[in-house]
């Protein structure tokens, strides 16, 4: 078969742009699961419930230190 001319070698790329590009991506697509869960819970229930403002707000909060509790990062554990 004919070679074929590249400069490309397998495993000699630097990666580090995609890597954080990637780490970005995961990262948004995590904390706007986040505060969209929230915002939708708050949502629903201060207008289509008797809880009202506070309640809601409350629930929307709750949510929100929940996900944030989860979903950290934990340095300690790379």
């Amino acid at each position: 078969m004919a070679e074929h001319g590249s400069d490309y070698h397998h495993g000699q790329m630097d990666i580090h742009e995609q890597e954080s590009s990637f780490q970005l991506f995961v990262g948004m697509t995590k904390w706007g699961s986040v505060f969209l869960a929230a915002l939708l819970l708050f949502l629903t229930l201060w207008f289509c419930t008797k809880t009202g403002f506070l309640g809601a707000l409350v629930s929307g909060v709750a949510v929100t230190a929940v996900g944030v509790l989860l979903l950290r990062d934990n340095s300690d554990a790379h």
